[in-house]
C-alpha cells in the first residue's frame, strides 16, 4: 500500500505491519538521510474517511510527527536533517518496540505510519510548524515557490547570454543542454541544502 524513497537510495516498497494499523519502513544509515519522500502505491486507497499520520522514529531519542497521507493527498515529501523534535506522548508508542540497539556511527531509524481516522490526523498535523505556516494560504506559497524556481532558470540561462536578459528577443534560442544542465544542478542544490537558497535569492 506504501512506497518510501530516501533521497539518493533505491525505492522501499518492504513495510513490516506491526499490527492492524501500525506499520514500519526501516530507515539504515539513517545519520545520512536529509529528505524522505513516503507516497501511497495506488494499489490500495484508504478506507472512506481515514488517512495516515506519518512519524520518524529515532531510537534512543523518541519519534517525531512529520505529517500525513490520505487519498487526496496520496504522497509528501519531508526534511529530516536539522528537523528532528522527539514527542513524548505514548499515542504512537507502538513504534518504540522496532527500535533495535546500534552503534551511532551506523543508526537504524524508522519511519511509522498510523492508519487514523480523518478528524483525528487534522487535529494532530494542526500543531506542525509547517501546518500552521501553510494554513494562511497554500495556493499563494506554491505561486510563490514556483515563481523563485522560474526567477532562478531565467537568470541561470541569461548568465550564458551577456548583456542585458530582460532585453532578449522572445525568439531567442537555449540550448537544451543547458537546461538540462540547470535542472542537474538545481536538484543537486535542493539535495543537499533545500530550498533556503530560493529564499535568499530575492
Amino acid at each position: 500500500m506504501f512506497g518510501c524513497l530516501v533521497a539518493g537510495r533505491l525505492l522501499q516498497t518492504n513495510l513490516q505491519q506491526i499490527d492492524e494499523t501500525h506499520a514500519i519502513f526501516e530507515l539504515p544509515s539513517a545519520g545520512s538521510i536529509n529528505h524522505i519522500c513516503v507516497f501511497l502505491l495506488g494499489t490500495v486507497p484508504f478506507p472512506d474517511g481515514y488517512g495516515a499520520t506519518v512519524h520518524f522514529f529515532w531510537p534512543g531519542k523518541g519519534f517525531q510527527l512529520l505529517g500525513m497521507l490520505s487519498n487526496e493527498k496520496p504522497s509528501a515529501i519531508f526534511r529530516l536533517r536539522g528537523t528532528y523534535t522527539a514527542q513524548t506522548t505514548n499515542t504512537h508508542a507502538v513504534f518504540s518496540g522496532a527500535a533495535s540497539d546500534t552503534s551511532a556511527s551506523d543508526v537504524t531509524a524508522f519511519l511509522g505510519l498510523s492508519i487514523e481516522p480523518l478528524p483525528q490526523i487534522m487535529q494532530e498535523v494542526a500543531v506542525l510548524p509547517s501546518a500552521v505556516a501553510k494554513a494562511s494560504n497554500p495556493t499563494a506559497d506554491a505561486t510563490l515557490m514556483a515563481e523563485r524556481i522560474v526567477k532562478h532558470l531565467f537568470n541561470y540561462v541569461s548568465s550564458f547570454v551577456g548583456g542585458n536578459p530582460t532585453a532578449l528577443s522572445p525568439d531567442f534560442l537555449v540550448p537544451m543542454g543547458v537546461i538540462a544542465k540547470w535542472y542537474e544542478s538545481f536538484m543537486t542544490k535542493v539535495r543537499n541544502t533545500g530550498i533556503g537558497f530560493l529564499e535568499r535569492e530575492e
